[in-house]
Order: structure tokens, then C-alpha cells, then sequence
């Protein structure tokens, strides 16, 4: 056992007194209990000072301590209570007490390097002329600092010697850097984890450009430079990024006033100490510089000393980060318990009664008019101001637990169960893994452990400023933020309705230019951030189908849109269609011309006996007609959505009945010339052209066609094509010919025989008129030639579905033309000409009329 005193020190520079006893034995305050383990406690009870005034232009700047607050001692009485309730518990360290020393380093990095190598050897800091309270005693741990700065310099110290130094408000990253702060743990989570989440709740809400505000140290540089990493890497851009500091002159102050007055973001995230938030506060009323969206740190988001300070609204609908909302039992009513410090007659607990109740004590040193005496027995029920307010219940919480980690820590070494075994060298180095180890939960159900850079786990509470009608700014708790979570389940808002700045409901914007919407791309404006562009409409067949697209890209060829731009709409597919206007009026001229072809076929089938049908070679008349019905139908094959089979069949179809129709007519010429000429005296011609030569030279004319075609469709046949490039906004569907030779041998080939039966019937055209149809073949060929001769041209340069219906009309023209021309007059003779339709009159030699 170590008899070690228990005791708190406070180290007040402007009176260079120490204050034995914060709490102790009220009948002798200069004595206190006896402690086995003495704890550290570094606070600043005073914030720091300096003097610029002229008189010290040319002489050392004295380092004054100013301004009392209420939060360091609420910090050090939260100490207090954990050593208490530790020292009072049966279960926890059974048979060894704690001790402590509490000094006061007013905020200075200087103060507070002092105070720890102090600590850390044994040695109490007196000034020549005090008592000492006890013996000199090496603390085991030191509970502080509450800033960063402080924490970094004297865990720089104290590092060497593993001394473990917990903090509860120092939340610098840097800290977690174990080579440079070996002993260095906290119960507050690293801005590493803040910084993160503060850019995935600014970008939440669509805040892509925003100005930064920070403090001029390590705490605020820190965070707003991983705030700064995070937010790039989120799309974020940052307009400015000042720093501030509380002594900084009044033309810095101005400046950066000047910067924020011709911004155009709206949003400014302040990663500030409530000290300087509070000037920030101040500078912005003067200045009148209202409206803007704060998104608040945790050092003051949550501060009811900040919102109280904040007259002018200026922070109105702030929304940041916070410590989650603890309860400790039992901790308020012991701050609350102010009578043991009335005890105390010394300057700082004379000046801590005096602001506490606002008035004066005779022998203060303080005075100041228009206060009222203190008795020493003021009531604190009626009291509100900030010593009164337990806003910062989460942070003491963080001194409780801090104090149980290193009272668990030493259970744990000390293998405690009903006593603790004290014979156990208390080695820093054995201390600080212990602590490290540390895995408990308190009294409150709040797990407390470190990981391997001595943070806890990083939860947040996301607050919400929203003023009341009475003017008091009510913190609501909009959301959670748990890092331990996968990065798109983190940031979790409830279903509160939030207020923004002016008490708008509606979420502010605060963007460099609007989003780009589908159908064009942002393209960057020359020396600005990425997040400052301008929208330029895509290109004509380009797309862009979401927000802000960086880049347009090239629709398929089978897609377009001539109007939108923001998908890529598939282009309406083109051909000829039985429902179109000129479609179905060529289908029925289809139909039409193979219902006449019928109506022919049935009067010559019923008159087959009579002499004008069977003096035309009744045979191929019938083929003939059949093929005509043929070259009708197959117009058809070109009407509709091309397909394989379709493709294939039109050509095919169209050349092979074609030839057909040809060779009838070119047989039936043949025939007219051989008998004429078998009239004449000694010509035996007839038997090398009768009805068997007729029928096999139709047949060799037509399967020299066949032969062409089996040749184009096994070679290169026609497909179905999709012609892409004709219109922009359209697909033509149609047959490409494959072979364009074979297309063009069968079109050559329908045309040399139409040439060759042009001539025979023109040769022909003089036989007695009777007898001779020559002179009807004559006038069908010119038909049948001119047609396909003005074909070519139109049928090239007809464009799409024209290219068919020209075909088409060919195909109609071309078959109406042989059908009128040869058919219809004989049909006119047997159905209203009978009296002409006899032996005689065929053979020319008149005949009896009726």
C-alpha cells in the first residue's frame, strides 16, 4: 500500500497560490484523506490572456489568466464524483482509494508542459512561501487536457515516460498517432471520424459548395483538413477556408468578414472551439451577416452557452455533429452540491462564489459596483446560468468514464476480488496496456473500451438549432451517425422536421451552378473548381441519361432522338406496311389485277371452243394468264417488314414469273410468224413449231431464270438490312440485294427477252388484221419496256420505302400492261362482238352478219 494524500491542487497564476483542498474534511481544510493511487487532473479553469496594450511594446508579454469558467470546474468536479463513487464502492478497487491533484493551466501549453513534468516526477508545483498538503507522490494517470493543443504538447512530454494521459475533449486526429503520442488515450471519438461524417451530412443535403471556418490550431486545422480530403472525394468544393483564433487582431477579423460578405455559398461549416465561435458570433452581429447555414463541430454545436450568446439568431437552424446524450446518476445533484466549497476562503473559490452568485465578498479584491454582499450561505435553487446547466452532461460523462477505465484498469492489475493484492509494482508501462485492455460497461449501461489508436467508438448525434417562441434554442436530435457502419448505412436522419436558417422548413441551396439535366453534360468553367460548370446540350445523337453528366455518349446507330437527349429513344423502323395509305392501295391494285386475270381466265375457259380462243393458241394463253396472276401476287412479297424468307422470295418470284409471262408472249409471237409464213406455198415450218416446241421453249426460257436465281441465292442472296444512315431519326427496313450482279443478270435477262419479243411482234405488226394479235404484243412490249426502262431511274434514287412501292408499281404497271393489251380486246369480241368471233372472220374473208 502507498499512504498517499488525497487532495486537488489548483495552480492560479495571478495570485501564484495553491488551493490544498476542493473537497475534503470541512473541519480541517488543510488536510486531506489518505489516497493509494493518485490521479492527475489538468483543466483550465481559467482561459489565457495576453496583454497587447502599448506599455508592453518593448517588454516581455506577461501570460495573465482572465475570464473564469464554469465548464472546466464542471469537468473537475466530474472527476470528483468518479473518484467518490469508485472510493465508496465494495466491487471496484476493495481496500485502495484514489488520490488526485488538479491544476488549473489556464489553457497554456507552456502551463501545461510544466504541470505534467511536475507530475510525472513526483513533484508538486509551490510556489516558495506555501504549505505544502502532503508529501510529494508520482500520479499513475492524468485525467485532461479538454483542447487538443495542450493535450499534443504535454502527451509529447509525458510520452517518454508512458505516463497514460486520458483526455475528454481533445478530438484531434493527430492524436491517434501512436509513435508521437504513445500514452495518449481519450473517451471522445477522433475528428477523424467527425471530419468524415460532417462531409456526408453536407452532401446529404446536396451542399456541393460551401465555405469552411475554422480554428487556428491543431483541433481545428486538423479537422477541417479531413473534413476538406473527405469532402473532395464526395464532389464537395470549397469556396474559402479561413481560420480564426480569439487574439487575432481586429483587420484579420475584417478580412475574413470581407471574404465571407462576397461568397456565394451558402453554407459555411465552422469547425471552431466554443471560444471562438463566440467571437465569430459577435463579428457576424456586427457585421449583420444573417442567413447562412452552419453545420456545426461538436465543441459547440450542443453548447447552451453558445446559443445563449447568439442574440442576433446568427446560428438559427445550425445542424452539426454531438456527443450522444448520456445520464450518469447521482452527478448532477453532486455538482449541484456547492456547500463543501464554501469552506474554502482562498481567491479562486472566493472569485468561482462571487460569479457563481453574483455578488461580493468584503474582503474580495474583486469589487465592483452595484453588487450585492455574499454571506457564504446563498441558496443555488434559484440560481440559472451556466454553472446551473447540465447541457454538457455527455462530456462529463467522458471524465466519468475515463476515471472508471483507469480504476478498472488497475482492478485488473491488481487481481481484485474481495481485496486486491498490493504488492504489485506500479509500472506506467504495465498501466497503460492495461488501460488499452479496458472493457466495461458503467453504472448506466455505457460501454467503454479504446481500440488500437486509443479512441473509443465513434457515434454521433446530429443536432438540430430550432429556436422556440420564448427565444431559447432548443437542440433536437434529427438523426444518428455511426461509423462503424457500412458507409452507405452510417448517416441515418429520423423523421423530425428540421429548421433552417431564417426558420425556413425548406432545405437551403448551396451549389457553384444547378444541376445539369438529362440531355447535357457539365462542362468545367476555366479556373474554378470542379463543382463550377456549365450545362452545354448534348450533340446530335448523343445522350446523357442521368444529372450532371460529365460526358455525352453516342447512341447505337439503331437509336436516336431528334428531341430528347436524355435517352436514347429507338428510331422508328420504316417500311412498306399493308396498314399504310399507299401500302394497302398497292395491295389492292394487287389483288385487283389478280381477280381480272381470273375473270379473263374463266371467259376464255368458257369460250375455249370458240375461234378467237382457240386461233390464239388457247394453251399458252391459259399459261400466260396463269403467269400474269403470278406476277400480280408476287408484288405482294414486297409489301411488309422484310424478313429472310421474304427477301429471298420477292426477287426470286418477281424474275422467275416474269420470265415466264415473257416467254408465253414471246411464244405466242413465234407462233403468229410461223403461221404466217406456213401459208405460204412449199413451207414446212409448223412442224419445227408446233404445240410441244411452243410448251418446251416457254420451259428453257424459264429455267435459264431458275438457273440465274439458285445461282444469286446460293452465291450472295438478298437479306433483310437495316439502313441506318438514310434518315436520322428513322431505320429503313429493307432487302438488300447481296449480289447486285445476280440482281441485275435477272432483271437483264427479263429484259432481253422482252427486246426479242418487241421485235418479233413489231416484225409481225403487218399480218392481216383478223388474224394477227402482233400488233397487241407490239404495244404491250412498248408498255412492258417503257416501264422497266424508267424503272432504273426512279427505283435508285427513290428513297426508303419508295425504293419498294416504285418496284411495286413496276411490277403492277408492267403485268396490267399485258394483261390489257392482249386480252382485253379479244374478251371484248367474245362477250360484246360475238357475231365477229367466227371461223370466217379469223381467217379474213368476212362473215354473215345475224
Amino acid at each position: 500500500m502507498y499512504p498517499l494524500s488525497l487532495y486537488m491542487v489548483a495552480y492560479v497564476s495571478q495570485a501564484e497560490e495553491t488551493v490544498c483542498q476542493l473537497r475534503g474534511d470541512p473541519e480541517n481544510p488543510q488536510l486531506s484523506k489518505d489516497g493509494d493511487i493518485i490521479l492527475g487532473g489538468l483543466f483550465s479553469f481559467h482561459s489565457t490572456w495576453i496583454n497587447r496594450q502599448e506599455t508592453y511594446k518593448h517588454k516581455p508579454m506577461p501570460l495573465l489568466c482572465t475570464s473564469l469558467h464554469f465548464r472546466e470546474f464542471q469537468f473537475a468536479q466530474a472527476m470528483l464524483f468518479a473518484i467518490e463513487e469508485i472510493n465508496n464502492s465494495t466491487d471496484l478497487l476493495p481496500g485502495i482509494s484514489l488520490g488526485y491533484k488538479i491544476y488549473d493551466i489556464c489553457g497554456s501549453i507552456a502551463r501545461g508542459v510544466r504541470v505534467a513534468l511536475a507530475l510525472a516526477n513526483g513533484n508538486e508545483v509551490f510556489s516558495s512561501s506555501e504549505a505544502r498538503c502532503s508529501r510529494p507522490a508520482q500520479v499513475q494517470a492524468i485525467m485532461g487536457e479538454t483542447s487538443s493543443s495542450p493535450c499534443m504538447a504535454i502527451s509529447t512530454v509525458i510520452g517518454p515516460f508512458y505516463i497514460p494521459m486520458i483526455s475528454h475533449f481533445a478530438t484531434c486526429a493527430c492524436l491517434s498517432d501512436k509513435t508521437k503520442y504513445p500514452s495518449f488515450l481519450r473517451t471522445i471519438p477522433s475528428d477523424y471520424y467527425q471530419s468524415r461524417a460532417l462531409a456526408q451530412l453536407v452532401m446529404h443535403f446536396g451542399w456541393t459548395w460551401v465555405g469552411a471556418i475554422r480554428t487556428n490550431n491543431d483541433y481545428g486545422n486538423n479537422g477541417m483538413a479531413i473534413f476538406i480530403e473527405a469532402a473532395k472525394q464526395l464532389g464537395i468544393c470549397l469556396e474559402y477556408s479561413v481560420s480564426v483564433f480569439r487574439t487575432d487582431p481586429p483587420d484579420k477579423i475584417l478580412k475574413i468578414v470581407d471574404i465571407i460578405k462576397a461568397s456565394t455559398s451558402k453554407v459555411i461549416v465552422a469547425f471552431l472551439s466554443h471560444f471562438d465561435i463566440d467571437m465569430v458570433i459577435r463579428e457576424f452581429s456586427h457585421h449583420n451577416l444573417t442567413g447562412y447555414q452552419w453545420v456545426g463541430s461538436e465543441s459547440w454545436i450542443f453548447d447552451s452557452q453558445t446559443a445563449a450568446m447568439d442574440r442576433h439568431h446568427i446560428l438559427d437552424g445550425a445542424i452539426g455533429l454531438s456527443i450522444p446524450q448520456a445520464h450518469v446518476s447521482g452527478m448532477r445533484e453532486f455538482m449541484l452540491d456547492v456547500k463543501p466549497l464554501n469552506s474554502i476562503s482562498n481567491e479562486l473559490f472566493t472569485e468561482f462564489w462571487e460569479k457563481l452568485f453574483s455578488c461580493e465578498f468584503q474582503w474580495s479584491n474583486l469589487s465592483a459596483e452595484n453588487q450585492r454582499e455574499c454571506t457564504g450561505h446563498e441558496d443555488l435553487s434559484g440560481v440559472q446560468n451556466s454553472f446551473t446547466d447540465m447541457s454538457l452532461m455527455p462530456i462529463f460523462n467522458n471524465v466519468y468514464k475515463g476515471v472508471y477505465a483507469v480504476a478498472h484498469a488497475f482492478h485488473n492489475m491488481f487481481s481484485c476480488n474481495k481485496t486486491c493484492n498490493n504488492t504489485v509494482q506500479l509500472d506506467p508501462v504495465t498501466i497503460l496496456q492495461h488501460i488499452k485492455q479496458v472493457n466495461f460497461k458503467t453504472k448506466d449501461g455505457d460501454e467503454v473500451y479504446f481500440n488500437e489508436y486509443g479512441d473509443p467508438a465513434a457515434k454521433y448525434e446530429i443536432i438540430n438549432w430550432q429556436p422556440t417562441e420564448n427565444g431559447i434554442v432548443d437542440f433536437v436530435t434529427v438523426g444518428l451517425h455511426d461509423s462503424s457502419l457500412p458507409a452507405d448505412k452510417q448517416l441515418n436522419l429520423l423523421n423530425k422536421s428540421l429548421i433552417w436558417a431564417k426558420n425556413s422548413q425548406k432545405v437551403p441551396l448551396s451549389v457553384c451552378s444547378e444541376k445539369c439535366p438529362p440531355g447535357t453534360r457539365k462542362v468545367l468553367q476555366k479556373g474554378k473548381p470542379v463543382c463550377c460548370y456549365d450545362c452545354v446540350r448534348c450533340a446530335e445523337g448523343e445522350i446523357s441519361n442521368i444529372t450532371d453528366s460529365i460526358t455525352c455518349v453516342r447512341c447505337h446507330s439503331e437509336f436516336w432522338s431528334n428531341e430528347r437527349r436524355d435517352a436514347c429513344v429507338k428510331k422508328e423502323a420504316e417500311f412498306l406496311s399493308y396498314e399504310e395509305i399507299m401500302g394497302a392501295l398497292l395491295t389492292a391494285a394487287s389483288l385487283f389485277g389478280t381477280c381480272m386475270t381470273a375473270v379473263v381466265a374463266f371467259i376464255f375457259f368458257r369460250y375455249r371452243q370458240t375461234p378467237i380462243v382457240r386461233a390464239n393458241n388457247s394453251e399458252l394463253s391459259f399459261l400466260l394468264l396463269f403467269s400474269l396472276s403470278l406476277c400480280f401476287l408476287c408484288s405482294l412479297t414486297f409489301i411488309g417488314r422484310p424478313s429472310e424468307w421474304s427477301c429471298m422470295l420477292r426477287h426470286t418470284a418477281f424474275g422467275i414469273t416474269f420470265v415466264l409471262c415473257i416467254s408465253c408472249v414471246l411464244g405466242k409471237t413465234i407462233v403468229v410468224l410461223m403461221a404466217f409464213r406456213a401459208t405460204l406455198p412449199g413451207s414446212d415450218v409448223m412442224k419445227w413449231f408446233g404445240p410441244s416446241q411452243q410448251k418446251l421453249s416457254v420451259l428453257g426460257f424459264t429455267l435459264i431464270q431458275v438457273l440465274i436465281c439458285i445461282l444469286w441465292l446460293t452465291i450472295n442472296p438478298p437479306f433483310p438490312f437495316k439502313n441506318l444512315l438514310l434518315y436520322k431519326d428513322k431505320i429503313i427496313l429493307e432487302c438488300a440485294l447481296g449480289s447486285a450482279v445476280g440482281f441485275w443478270a435477272v432483271l437483264g435477262y427479263i429484259g432481253l427477252l422482252a427486246m426479242l419479243c418487241f421485235i418479233l411482234a413489231f416484225l409481225a405488226r403487218k399480218l392481216p388484221d383478223n388474224f394477227n394479235e402482233a400488233k397487241f404484243i407490239t404495244f404491250s412490249m412498248l408498255i412492258f419496256c417503257a416501264v422497266w426502262i424508267t424503272f432504273i431511274p426512279a427505283y435508285v434514287s427513290s428513297p426508303g420505302k419508295f425504293s419498294v412501292a416504285v418496284e411495286i408499281f413496276a411490277i403492277l404497271a408492267s403485268s396490267f400492261g399485258l394483261l390489257i393489251c392482249i386480252f382485253i380486246p379479244k374478251c371484248y369480241i367474245i362477250l360484246l362482238k360475238p357475231e365477229k368471233n367466227i371461223k370466217k372472220n379469223m381467217m379474213g374473208k368476212g362473215g354473215s352478219k345475224p
